[in-house]
């Protein structure tokens, strides 16, 4: 399965998702991120993107998917820079 076949998949479940695809083949990591993650949580948003998947994993087409999921929120906040105080 290509990465952009990876993305169409996941902005069918989720139309609005900003998505970033990592690996090849049959097996990727997906991070995701959607406003409608909004009070859900983790396992929940976990299976939504997995939805768009079923198919794929039961057939062997593909592997492995781990899937991070996040609001615009949590996203700015881990794209924050860690300052260190000693």
């Amino acid at each position: 399965m290509e990465k952009s076949e990876v993305t169409k998949r996941v902005q069918r479940v989720i139309p609005d998702a900003a998505v970033q695809v990592e690996g090849e083949g049959c097996s990727f990591t997906v991070t995701v991120v959607s406003a409608g993650f909004a009070g859900s949580r983790p396992v929940a948003r976990q299976q939504k993107v997995m939805d768009g998947f079923l198919d794929v994993l039961k057939s062997g087409e593909m592997h492995a998917l781990s899937i991070r999921a996040h609001t615009p929120e949590e996203w700015q906040k881990l794209q924050q820079p860690v300052t260190l105080q000693i």
